[in-house]
């Protein structure tokens, strides 16, 4: 998924910079890309829901090892923690990413609107 969205962010860039044209209608660009914004917002939800659930068995486990400190326990903890770790930065990608995908949409809207009025 991170190389999907950098892919699309470079794209996205690419337009709203004026380097690339846009192929076709504008209207059904900007129709496309709210769908792939879309979908990253959903994957972006998913992994919020995963790495929150993360924390929170990770947080857990840290309370459950302080009571029972058996080295089993400690073994989960470290396990969630290990986990957790690359959750936290695959999030991080995608809400950068999505974010990123929103300023590059209102360039491209605010330039249609510029050409249509001209």
């Amino acid at each position: 998924m991170e190389t999907r969205l950098k892919r699309y962010m470079e794209y996205y860039r690419k337009v709203a910079a004026g380097e690339e044209a846009i192929e076709g209608d504008p209207e059904a660009f900007r129709r496309e890309m709210l769908v792939q914004i879309g979908f990253f917002q959903h994957e972006r939800l998913i992994h919020l829901i995963v790495t929150v659930l993360f924390a929170l068995l990770a947080v857990i486990s840290i309370l459950v090892n302080v009571m029972v400190q058996e080295m089993a326990v400690l073994a989960l903890c470290l396990m969630f923690f290990v986990l957790l770790i690359p959750y936290i930065r695959h999030y991080y990608i995608l809400e950068n990413g999505v974010q990123k995908l929103y300023e590059y949409y209102d360039v491209i809207e605010k330039a249609a609107e510029g050409a249509e009025t001209k």
